[in-house]
């Protein structure tokens, strides 16, 4: 059995480099463990539909559902930032886009 060695394109944060970011300023990808996405707003329905939409854009990169371990609301009654905090905990491998590298890996091996 011999063991094969895949590169993965990652950027400084452990995540693909090509993967969907959230658009809007407010929403970012934060660190381990289990990769929180992040939606912030005070509109629960717009983090929601934001937080909706990563996860479809991300689905279609990423070839397969992303595998969200728990999403967690809190708010945050501070002056000034936004009440809703949305995060969505991610799978790293997924984020890092391991489904798919192992799919063109796989692709390349048989030719197709």
């Amino acid at each position: 059995m011999s063991e094969e060695t895949i590169q993965l394109d990652l950027n400084e944060t452990g995540v693909a480099v090509d993967l969907p970011l959230p658009p809007n300023n407010r929403d970012s990808v934060q660190g381990v463990p289990y990769r929180p996405v992040e939606f912030r707003d005070d509109d629960l329905p717009a983090a929601l539909e934001r937080a909706a939409a990563w996860l479809r854009q991300t689905q279609e990169w990423l070839g397969e559902p992303v595998d969200v371990i728990a999403v967690h609301l809190d708010y945050d009654d501070t002056h000034g930032n936004p009440y809703y905090d949305l995060k969505l905990l991610c799978n790293d491998e997924d984020l890092a886009g391991v489904p798919r590298v192992m799919r063109e890996h796989e692709g390349a091996a048989t030719g197709q």
